[in-house]
């Protein structure tokens, strides 16, 4: 970039002086001489068309009609440089005194365009093999010269890099720059379009020369774009480099995306929706990544303290990061609270909103997060270590040490918004308290006992009733030491009335476990046991984790008291919504029980009643056919037995008789 900006400086210079040397001499004439120099030193071809006009007081200067300059032989952009008119004026007084002391530089409607080639090769390098003779050793290349003021006035500048497939247009540059002293400090202010966001830009480095030479050197900017800003101050290059401290407020997401050429990010509410702040120690290297050390920052209202590194570099942008947290509410992630707006199981159903995930295709990452509370809007955690691998929109949260509701959770929990949204886990909890987990992730409040569970789940749709309609998976569950509130299972069976149902009822149990299976968001489970110091209770039935509904068959069996008495057995059904569940005798359950008690005694009579017959059947054979019946031997086959017996007599006797062997 300074190889251009030096170029053309001194070439400008050779005009100016020429003018003022010889201003007898008609300026088309001067043009032309300038114009050759130009062309012979950057290889380029310099037009000026229209007039050309000279002027001596109250300002040595030059105006010219519309301008051009042609681009790098590779370049199918059209001119690199082309303006409707340029005016240029020097402080006479200190050009006499061997000074370049430029007051004023007006561009009218100039486009810049600068290119970079497949091969690495760039527009605005000018001698050696891009052609013509300017070098560092050029007359005027490398001159110190001040500038009070320059100004630009509806411009453009194209920035195209063919070798990364990239390209960047700024439109309706209106802009002012001075540089008072060559080695001392320039500023720059300006305001133009870019991807049709208008931004405003001001800057100001502490040594132009330095930074024209490519070093480091003190600079202070300012960007802002609709209601975001950003600010830096520290030291910068044109690599581009930088190394200092940042000042972000990023709230106005579709702003920064618009000047970054891609689609906002849809955040959800606690990561970013409405509010992002970053405030810290950044460095920009050369090779386009982004560091920040001792970050803060601000995603609605949610505190975080980060040290990340971003690489720009390859095919996709990828965020590696530590992050640590006080207290964070995630609540909008999952959607709102798990009972649905209306909260907890009193909802008619699950929040329907839809849940855009469209961020995570912004870039790859692996964040590590350490958290004292996190709170998810279905669930909460306490203590959390969890990490966070996005990998081209599939997100996987392995919970590494996570403590919940006087538990601890481990396993992963995945967000998959590849093709379109889906959810999975493979999940344990260990010695979690089963009341304030079930009361937020569905308000459900009669459940007590504290044990252990597993879950592997998988759903799919575009918001958390869609995804709880889909649920599939498998699991188990062990609880001791607990009580079901609101249900006297015992007082039940003692009565036989089911209005054992309410405030102050509860069952009480020292173990209950079993298995389940989810298909289509309906929870199965076939091996329930529930043991108690006063009855053993066996369930079976579906929970409805979509419809939000119930439909259980409890068979439950009062155990014998010191007398003896008890052993009174009742089936009960529970049947409804989560919000209204009904509990009756399971009177279908009853009668197929009594029925198949009848049939069991009318198969016993019936039983009963063939042994008698066949015993009497027996006995005639024996006492009238001398036929008894042998073990495994049926009395029909025991009669065809005796039958052949008698006929095999007959035929040895008629044999022997024939034979003249008997009488």
């Amino acid at each position: 970039m300074r190889w251009i900006i030096r170029s053309v400086i001194a070439v400008v210079l050779l005009a100016i002086v020429l003018v003022g040397s010889v201003f007898l001499i008609p300026a088309e004439k001067v043009a032309g001489i300038a114009v050759a120099k130009f062309n012979a030193l950057t290889g380029r071809e310099l037009v000026i068309s229209g007039a050309v006009r000279p002027s001596i007081w109250p300002q040595l200067g030059v105006t010219t009609g519309p301008i051009s300059i042609s681009n790098a032989a590779w370049s199918k952009e059209g001119p690199m440089v082309q303006a409707e008119g340029l005016s240029i004026s020097l402080d006479l007084a200190a050009l006499i005194g061997g000074d370049v002391k430029i007051t004023g530089v007006e561009a009218i409607n100039p486009k810049i365009v600068l290119e970079r080639s497949a091969k690495g090769a760039e527009n605005w390098v000018f001698g050696g093999e891009a052609g013509g003779t300017v070098s560092a050793a050029t007359p005027g290349v490398g001159q110190p010269f001040t500038l009070d003021k320059a100004s630009v006035s509806g411009g453009a500048l194209v920035f195209a890099d063919h070798a990364a497939g990239v390209r960047y247009e700024v439109s309706g540059i209106e802009a002012a720059a001075a540089i008072p002293r060559y080695t001392g400090p320039a500023t720059i202010d300006m305001a133009a379009v870019m991807n049709g966001q208008s931004f405003t830009l001001t800057g100001k480095v502490g040594a132009f020369q330095d930074f024209l030479d490519g070093k480091l050197v003190d600079s202070d900017l300012k960007l802002i774009a609709g209601a975001a800003e950003v600010g830096f101050k520290g030291t910068a290059g044109l690599g581009p480099e930088a190394k200092g401290a940042l000042s972000a407020d990023l709230g106005d997401l579709a702003a920064i995306s618009a000047l970054a050429g891609i689609a906002a990010p849809k955040l959800p509410e606690g990561l970013g929706a409405s509010d992002v702040q970053v405030v810290g120690a950044v460095t920009l290297t050369t090779a386009g990544s982004l560091h920040l050390r001792a970050g803060a920052v601000v995603l609605d209202g949610n505190k975080l303290a980060m040290d990340a590194d971003l690489v720009t570099a390859g095919e996709r942008a990828k965020l590696s990061a530590k992050v640590t947290a006080a207290a964070l509410d995630l609540a909008g992630v999952s959607g709102g609270q798990g009972g649905g707006e209306s909260g907890g199981v009193q909802a008619a159903g699950w929040p329907t909103d839809k849940i855009d995930v469209s961020g995570l295709s912004g870039l790859d990452a692996v964040v590590a997060l350490t958290a004292d509370s996190i709170d998810l809007g279905m669930v909460k955690f306490g203590a959390s270590q969890i990490v966070l691998t996005n990998d081209r929109s599939r997100l996987v949260a392995e919970l590494r040490k996570v403590s919940a509701y006087e538990g601890v959770i481990s396993g992963q929990f995945v967000v998959n918004g590849r093709k379109g949204l889906s959810v999975g886990g493979d999940l344990s909890f260990a010695g979690m308290a089963l009341r304030p987990m079930l009361a937020d992730f569905g308000g459900y409040e009669r459940l007590v006992g504290t044990g252990d569970m597993r879950v592997k789940f998988l759903g799919s749709g575009a918001s958390v009733d869609a995804i709880m309609q889909s649920l599939s998976g498998s699991g188990s569950l062990a609880l001791s030491n607990g009580e079901i509130l609101g249900l006297d299972i015992a007082g039940m069976l003692r009565t036989l009335d089911t209005s054992y149902v309410g405030e102050g009822q509860k069952t009480i149990f020292d173990s209950l476990g079993g298995s389940f299976t989810m298909a289509d968001g309906v929870l199965r489970n076939e091996d329930l046991v529930l043991k108690s110091p006063y009855i053993t209770a066996r369930g079976v039935g579906d929970v409805g984790m979509g419809a939000r509904t119930l439909e259980y068959r409890i068979k439950a069996t009062a155990l014998a008291d010191d007398t003896g008495a008890g052993g009174l057995t009742a089936p009960l059904l529970i049947k409804g919504s989560w919000a209204n569940p009904k509990f009756s005798l399971d009177l279908q359950a009853i009668a197929d029980e009594k029925l198949a008690e009848q049939t069991a005694a009318l198969e016993a009579q019936a039983e009963a009643k063939r042994a008698e017959l066949e015993a009497e059947a027996r006995a005639k054979l024996e006492s009238e056919l001398g036929v008894v019946q042998q073990d495994g031997e049926s009395l029909e086959d025991a009669a065809k037995r005796r039958m052949n017996e008698a006929v095999d007599e007959q035929a040895q006797k008629a044999l022997q008789k024939l034979l003249g062997g008997g009488n």
